[in-house]
C-alpha cells in the first residue's frame, strides 16, 4: 500500500489577519510513496529512504492524531540539521509528538521544563566534585541527547536561554574551557504558549534566528478530536507508546543516508534568485522593523531542498520555496508596533510578499 500524501507544514496563523492581505499559499501535498515490497518494481535508494520516513509518519500517527504536518516539519528539520520552535496552546500533544517521533526513529530524547529558577548548568551539565578521587568530573546535562524538548522555553531567564545557543549552533557544550561534542543527530524542539505571556522572557532575535522552523500546532478538527477521545476510551495511554503499537521503523543510518540525498538536490540560479528576492522584500516592507537575514535565506534554501526531495524530485521548484516560506521565515521578521495596531501580522506580511515577488518561469 502507498503512504497517504500529507501537507509539508501547518499553515494556520495563530493571530488575526489584516482584511486586505492575500491568503497564504497552500502547501503542496507529497506524492504517494512507492510500496516497500511492490512486485516487479525494484526501488531506488531514494524511494527506499522516503518509504522509511513515510513509515515514521505512520508510526507517529498511532499515538498522535491530526498533527501529520508537524511530523513532516520535524523530519525536514532532522534532514537539515536544524531546530524547531513549536507554538501551540496546552494540550495539543507537543510532548507526546516528540516522544513518539524519537521512538519511531530509535533516538534518545530528554524533556526539560524551563522555569524561572532553571540554571544554565541544569541544561548543559556541570562539574561535580568526586570525594573518592578528590577531583572534579563532568556530569552531563539533559542537552546530551538526540531530541531535546525545551518545554516553555520563554519561561526561563535569558541567561539560561543563552546556554542553548552554543549547543544549537556549534553542536557542543563548553564547560571549564573544555568543549564536549553533543550526540548526532541533535535537535532542539522548543515549545511556546501563544496565549500566555505574563511572567515570560521573550526569546531574543539572535536566538529566534537559530531555529530553522517555527511550526504552529492547530487545535484538532471535530472528527480528529473524536478520534482522540475514542482512543482514550479504549485504553490508550500517552505514557505507554509500546502499548499503542509504536515501534522503531527507522534509525540514524536512514537519517544519515537521507541527508546525503538531500544535499544532492539541485537548485537552478533562477530559484536561488527567487528565494533571495523573497527575503530582500521583507527588509523593504514598511510594516516590518526587521526583515529576514541572510541566515534566513540559507534556511529557506535548506528546507526547500528537503521538501523537494521528500516530494520525489532531485531539483527545487519555486513552489517548494513558497511551501516552506511561512514556517521558515515567520519567526525571523518583526512587525512594527503601529502596524500591529492595524492588525498586521508576520503571516500577512509574508503572504503579501509571496503575492508580489515575481515567480521565475
Amino acid at each position: 500500500m502507498t503512504d497517504q500524501p500529507i501537507p509539508a507544514t501547518p499553515d494556520h496563523p495563530s493571530e488575526g489577519a489584516a482584511p486586505a492581505a492575500p491568503p497564504a499559499p497552500p502547501a503542496p501535498a507529497a506524492p504517494p510513496v512507492p510500496a516497500t515490497h511492490a512486485a516487479f518494481a525494484p526501488q531506488s535508494e531514494d524511494d527506499r529512504l522516503r518509504a522509511a520516513l513515510a513509515s515514521v509518519r505512520s508510526e507517529v500517527a498511532k499515538a498522535v492524531v491530526g498533527q501529520d504536518a508537524a511530523v513532516t516539519s520535524l523530519l525536514i528539520a532532522l534532514l537539515c540539521r536544524g531546530h524547531v520552535l513549536l507554538e501551540g496552546v496546552p494540550g495539543v500533544a507537543k510532548t507526546l509528538l516528540v516522544r513518539t517521533l524519537s521512538a519511531a526513529l530509535d533516538l534518545d530524547t530528554a524533556r526539560v521544563q524551563f522555569t524561572p529558577d532553571l540554571m544554565p548548568g541544569d541544561v548543559t551539565g556541570s562539574l561535580v566534585y568526586d570525594a573518592r578521587t578528590a577531583e572534579f568530573s563532568f556530569r552531563e546535562g539533559p542537552v546530551f541527547t538526540n531530541l531535546m524538548l525545551a518545554d516553555e522555553i520563554n519561561r526561563t531567564p535569558p541567561k539560561t536561554q543563552a546556554s542553548l545557543l552554543e549547543a544549537m549552533e556549534e553542536r557542543q557544550v563548553s564547560v571549564d574551557g573544555t568543549p564536549r561534542p553533543l550526540p548526532e543527530p541533535f535537535l532542539v524542539i522548543a515549545t511556546q504558549n501563544p496565549v500566555e505571556y505574563e511572567g515570560t522572557y521573550p526569546l531574543p532575535e539572535a536566538q529566534l534566528d537559530r531555529f530553522l522552523l517555527k511550526v504552529v500546532l492547530p487545535l484538532p478538527e471535530r472528527d480528529q478530536e473524536i478520534e482522540v477521545l475514542r482512543r482514550h476510551a479504549t485504553g490508550f495511554s500517552p505514557r505507554d507508546l509500546a502499548g499503542a503499537g509504536v515501534t522503531a521503523v527507522a534509525d540514524r543510518g536512514v537519517l544519515d543516508a537521507a541527508r546525503d540525498r538531500v544535499a544532492s538536490v539541485q537548485v537552478a540560479p533562477e530559484v536561488l534568485g527567487y528565494a533571495v528576492d523573497l527575503c530582500r522584500a521583507t527588509r523593504m516592507s514598511p510594516s516590518l522593523s526587521l526583515g529576514v537575514s541572510p541566515r534566513g535565506a540559507t534556511a529557506l534554501l535548506a528546507t526547500s531542498r528537503a521538501w523537494a526531495w521528500l516530494s520525489g524530485r532531485d531539483y527545487v521548484t519555486p513552489d517548494d520555496v513558497k511551501a516552506l516560506a511561512h514556517p521558515t521565515l515567520r519567526h525571523r521578521v518583526q512587525v512594527r508596533p503601529e502596524a500591529e495596531l492595524e492588525g498586521v501580522t508576520a503571516e500577512t506580511v509574508l503572504s503579501t510578499v509571496l503575492a508580489n515577488v515575481p515567480v521565475p518561469r
